[in-house]
């Protein structure tokens, strides 16, 4: 009983300290505006996309305006950065080629949420909606997914039929610590 009385105790004394430890005044609740510019998630059905528009011939220019070649390389490939076009399919098999957003992405709006809210490195979400839809139909363009001067937009982008297809879901009999995804650990 004694120990029992000794953890009420020590939870009574616990409570106390931490209604009366100071304020330092740091944070505060955000307000529905503040919350809404940061709710920038893009779902698969595009339905979160704002207004806007871009082809691949655009995205060229936005590529070499921004500097994107400084860390991708100048055709995608050979930067510091991850590879944005992959070498000639040497197979169909989308899971033995390499992992390029553009070609492993479930959804071409992946594509644009990911450009939208992580580039450029350092200065992430100061493109405007009209580059981020010339980007995505650029990187989706030099893999082959879309044709060069299709116009992606709001109607048009969550339609585009991506490589991965519907391979890209966890397979139904999937056990925690087993392999999934066509044999690619996670």
């Amino acid at each position: 009983m004694g120990l029992l009385r000794l953890a009420a105790l020590v939870l009574l004394l616990g409570g106390t300290a931490l209604a009366q430890s100071p304020r330092y005044g740091i944070g505060s609740t955000p307000s529905a505006e503040e919350l809404r510019t940061w709710d920038i998630s893009i779902g698969p059905t595009g339905e979160e996309l704002p207004p806007g528009r871009g082809t691949a011939k655009e995205g060229a220019q936005v590529y070499a305006k921004r500097g994107c070649a400084v860390c991708h390389g100048k055709e995608g490939t050979g930067g510091p950065a991850p590879i944005l076009k992959a070498p000639p399919a040497a197979t169909a098999d989308i899971w033995e080629r390499p992992r390029v957003l553009p070609l492993r992405s479930p959804f071409a709006t992946t594509v644009w949420d990911y450009i939208n809210r992580a580039m450029p490195l350092g200065r992430e979400r100061t493109l405007a909606p009209d580059e981020v839809y010339a980007l995505t139909a650029f990187l989706l363009y030099i893999n082959d997914v879309v044709p060069e001067d299709q116009v992606l937009d709001a109607q048009s982008l969550p339609k585009v039929k991506m490589p991965i297809g519907d391979d890209w879901a966890p397979l139904p009999d999937w056990k925690p610590k087993t392999r999934r995804l066509q044999g690619y650990p996670y």
